[in-house]
């Protein structure tokens, strides 16, 4: 094998999310002369960033104040909020109170896609290097055995491995400072805190699905600013989870759902609950005549306080969701990430280096928020009833109780076909856009060569025709919200057929199999979802 060619910078930033671009402009604003590069696997800037998303401004007032007089494409002040409680398929309680940590007065209902097109957009006018469609595929290490770059994964391989005409050998990008702001479940983060062993005195991280659709309303209809969040149907009492409705402008709404990944169910269909909610009596109305403009899904970092890695490595840090700084009562990480990327920057253009910033973070605002709330997402472990509960004792201290609850496996928490009786859920017929998953792929623009290798790695796939089958009924099948995952027959009997190019890059498979078998690794730059205003 030929040796890779090289690029060589100061600091490399692994992901074009807020938590990474906030790092690049802070720290080319305080250090002009550092060479620093993001780089990003999706296709553009924000094509695979997906969140509700209603920001708090503080960290952008800091970073860029004057971003008011130029804002994002999509920056709407927030409104009214509205708290409602789903009690079955028809019938709705509006909470008279929102719960202090959802109030959202002075905050802004943006697309984090579209903001994140538009920090990309500063940090290169200050200078900072941005390139898309690279995929990181693996982290490169000195001879000390420290982190000292990254690899780009090749280009133009084929299924089998050969290399087609188009073939690109991918470089190695080295820097004395490797900076991960990959989101949830990063790839280059996974590995690298399995290998220096980040998360051996916290708990097991635990996860959400989040699934979100952009809907074009009739004239009128939208009322830009409104905010609506649900609780209840059409989850069962003992799985967590959530919906949200955001009012943007020119009669646009964001719609969403949300499902802790804890569910116990084996049979449980995140996408189909979300489809089952669109047709509530409470929300059917404001979209039937309206025209679904784009489809996504993504996984969120739940664990928070007692579930942070270690955050520091030999030549490399965590920021933002690929440490898990989301605060899940406010349903909100974006400050959380922006305020740690600048922080890194901070820390790095007074030291010149990463020693520090585990204690840096933990004794900074971002720790004290996540501390404050931590009793709150594990107390609904115990079902819906226990967790309204905690939650209200754990707002009204403050955080301040004297133990800290734990979190488990998401994976470790689904039960056996034959140990667990599905509950009656009450979901019925219904006929709003998308039909099925696949047309939500449609929505999604997921564009994969088809032939590239594919980037979902089963270590044991005979396991998925006997043992999971039997067990678990193969719940990859009903746990992806894009079909990837197929049991099929043929001559040879059963096996697991895996629609690789349907991939929205949620990260789902990789978190709530039962077995921990699959991995999800990057495929080719510039693959994946191509999402527009989500």
């Amino acid at each position: 094998m030929s040796e890779r060619e090289t690029m060589q910078y100061d600091v490399i930033t692994v992901g074009a999310g807020p938590a990474g671009l906030a790092f690049a402009i802070r720290l080319k604003q305080l250090k002009p002369d550092l060479s620093v590069c993001v780089i990003e696997k999706a296709s553009t800037i924000g094509a695979q960033i997906l969140s509700g998303a209603v920001i708090e401004p503080e960290p952008l007032n800091e970073l860029l104040p004057e971003w008011g007089k130029e804002p994002p494409p999509i920056c709407i002040a927030a409104g009214a909020d509205e708290f409602w409680w789903l009690r079955d398929s028809t019938r709705a309680t509006r909470f008279p109170m929102v719960p202090p940590q959802m109030h959202n007065t002075g905050n802004f209902i943006v697309s984090l896609g579209a903001l994140c097109g538009w920090l990309a957009g500063k940090a290169e006018a200050l200078g900072v290097d941005v390139f898309p469609g690279f995929a990181a595929s693996e982290a490169v290490f000195n001879d000390a055995g420290a982190v000292c770059g990254v690899r780009i994964g090749d280009m133009g391989v084929a299924r089998d491995g050969s290399h087609k005409p188009g073939y690109t050998q991918g470089i190695d990008i080295h820097a004395p400072i490797t900076v991960l702001g990959e989101g949830c479940r990063g790839s280059i983060s996974k590995q690298l805190i399995a290998r220096y062993t980040l998360d051996a005195e916290s708990n097991p991280q635990t996860y959400g699905i989040g699934l979100k659709e952009l809907w074009q309303l009739p004239e009128g209809r939208g009322q830009p600013g409104k905010i609506m969040h649900t609780m209840g149907w059409p989850l069962d009492p003992a799985t967590y989870g959530g919906s949200f409705l955001y009012h943007l402008d020119q009669n646009r709404v964001a719609i969403g759902f949300v499902a802790g990944l804890d569910y116990v169910d084996p049979e449980f269909k995140p996408f189909e609950a979300f489809q089952q909610l669109k047709h509530h009596p409470l929300v059917k109305p404001l979209l039937e005549g309206g025209q679904i403009l784009s489809a996504g899904a993504r996984s969120l970092v739940e664990g928070g306080y007692q579930s942070l890695p270690r955050l520091e490595m030999p030549g490399a840090i965590l920021i933002g969701d690929s440490a898990g700084l989301l605060n899940v009562p406010k349903i909100k990480g974006t400050h959380q990430a922006m305020r740690s990327g600048m922080l890194a920057a901070e820390l790095i253009a007074e030291s010149g280096g990463v020693i520090g910033w585990d204690a840096k973070l933990r004794g900074s605002v971002v720790m004290k928020e996540l501390r404050k709330v931590r009793n709150i997402r594990p107390g609904f472990n115990k079902g819906m009833w226990f967790g309204l509960a905690n939650a209200v004792w754990e707002t009204a201290t403050a955080g301040l109780s004297p133990w800290t609850l734990k979190n488990h496996a998401d994976h470790s928490a689904l039960r056996k076909v034959d140990e667990y009786t599905t509950p009656e859920r009450g979901w019925g017929e219904r006929n709003l856009a998308p039909r099925d998953r696949l047309a939500s792929v449609y929505f999604a623009a997921t564009q994969h060569d088809e032939d590239q290798p594919i980037h979902l790695h089963v270590a044991e796939p005979d396991i998925c025709t006997t043992r999971c089958t039997a067990e678990y009924n193969n719940p990859c099948t009903r746990f992806c919200p894009a079909g990837v995952y197929e049991i099929v027959s043929d001559g040879a009997g059963k096996r697991l057929q895996i629609n690789a190019a349907n991939c929205v890059h949620c990260k789902t498979c990789d978190i709530k199999d039962p077995y921990q078998i699959i991995n999800w690794v990057t495929p080719e730059g510039g693959s994946g979802p191509n999402y527009q205003n989500l």
